[in-house]
């Protein structure tokens, strides 16, 4: 089983769509990290992924961007 973390702040609209997304397809497998609640969360997406951009899929520790990138990806790849 492959490890999913959504990188995410409320606030983003691109971070809801993907959200929404995840739960319209009854998605279980993807934890969530709020970069704004967890001041670690901030600072391990600048540290592995680069930058503070979000939403950020973290796959398998490997970071995509974008949503509609990320929501591509979810599609392609069904939960296990």
């Amino acid at each position: 089983m492959r490890s999913l973390v959504l990188y995410k702040k409320e606030t983003c609209p691109y971070c809801r769509k993907v959200m929404g997304f995840i739960s319209s397809a009854g998605r279980k497998d993807v934890i969530y990290r709020d970069i704004v609640e967890e001041a670690d969360a901030a600072e391990e997406l600048v540290r592995v992924g680069g930058k503070r951009q979000v939403p950020c899929l973290f796959i398998d520790g490997k970071p995509l961007y974008e949503s509609l990138e990320i929501i591509r990806w979810l599609e392609e790849n069904p939960e296990e």
